[in-house]
């Protein structure tokens, strides 16, 4: 009985020496392995190893991608104006024995490290650079030159940086409505500007459509006035000849026109002498023609509608 117990705990023992002197490695993995505290060597191969239990321990450190978020810090740019900016970074830990000698062996150590780093690196950079470069297409630049300088810093720390990003770049509250105003009023300013523009090409094609039409006009004036003399020089082409072929009766002629103008309305009144020639025809009837029928009733000249009593000065014509 005595020896089955001695055997099972030989047999005990030898299982937890065996536990604890095999571990494996994962992929994701890099191991440290210590001797009382003291680093002896780093197992970066996946797999199987064995150590010295009790005496050796091991230490794992993750091999993939970290990522580490700073909080909002507000940076002065190089255009005098303030920005609250939020990054965060990635980073791997590529040496676990300087890791370890620096920050320990929790990951959590690097992490109030990697925050001063990042937060100085964003104010020498930031510091000489613009606010329209920081929101344009330099950015990418900008977080190169943090990004390398962020590097040096972490390798003292056994930690590659592999990027750094601005995840948030705002302006302070109480900047912003002044940036705000200052944006509305260079909007207006060249809202302004447009509409002057604006007027001053409507103005230049108003008076070009101005000084087309008095230019138009006139020149329809001018051949309107071309075509009325040459008419007027017509007639009274046309007018000598008939009165050259019988002055008579053009005379008659234009008499009677002139009748047909003075009583056409029915309210004239005419203040002239009985001898006045403008009633010649009413006196004086032409003599008729042989074989000519002598009218039903003899033509009487008109009498004048009003004649008042004669008056010493010679006669005059009024007409209303």
């Amino acid at each position: 009985m005595n020896r089955l117990a001695i055997a099972g705990a030989v047999l005990v023992a030898l299982l937890f020496v065996a536990a604890s002197s095999f571990f494996t490695v994962h992929q994701t993995q890099q191991v440290l392995i210590t001797q009382f505290g003291q680093p002896i060597r780093v197992i970066d191969k996946p797999g199987l190893h064995v150590k010295v239990p009790l005496i050796q321990s091991v230490i794992t450190f993750d091999r993939r991608l970290l990522d580490f978020e700073s909080g909002g810090e507000e940076v002065i740019l190089g255009d005098q104006r303030r920005l609250i900016v939020d990054s965060f970074t990635r980073y791997s830990i590529t040496n676990p024995l300087l890791f370890f000698q620096t920050v320990g062996a929790a990951e959590q150590g690097i992490r109030g490290r990697l925050n001063s780093i990042v937060t100085s690196s964003l104010r020498r950079v930031l510091a000489s650079e613009t606010l329209i470069a920081v929101l344009s297409a330099e950015r990418g630049r900008i977080m190169g030159e943090i990004r390398n300088q962020v590097n040096e810093e972490g390798q003292r720390f056994g930690i590659e940086i592999v990027d750094v990003r601005i995840r948030r770049a705002d302006l302070p509250e109480e900047n912003t409505q002044a940036i705000l105003s200052r944006m509305q009023s260079e909007r207006e300013r060249i809202a302004r500007e447009a509409r002057a523009e604006g007027f001053e090409v409507a103005a230049r094609i108003r008076a070009q459509a101005e000084r087309d039409r008095t230019v138009l006009l006139a020149e329809a004036e001018a051949n309107a006035a071309i075509l009325r003399g040459t008419g007027e020089q017509e007639a009274i082409r046309v007018f000598a000849e008939a009165f050259q072929k019988d002055p008579e009766f053009f005379q008659f002629w234009r008499t009677m026109q002139a009748y047909r103008e003075v009583f056409s309305t029915g309210e004239s009144r005419m203040v002239l002498t009985p001898e006045s020639d403008f009633f010649r025809y009413f006196r004086d009837m032409p003599t008729q023609p042989a074989g000519a029928v002598s009218p039903a009733r003899p033509v009487q000249p008109a009498a004048p509608a009003a004649v008042p009593a004669p008056a010493p000065a010679p006669a005059e014509t009024l007409v209303r």
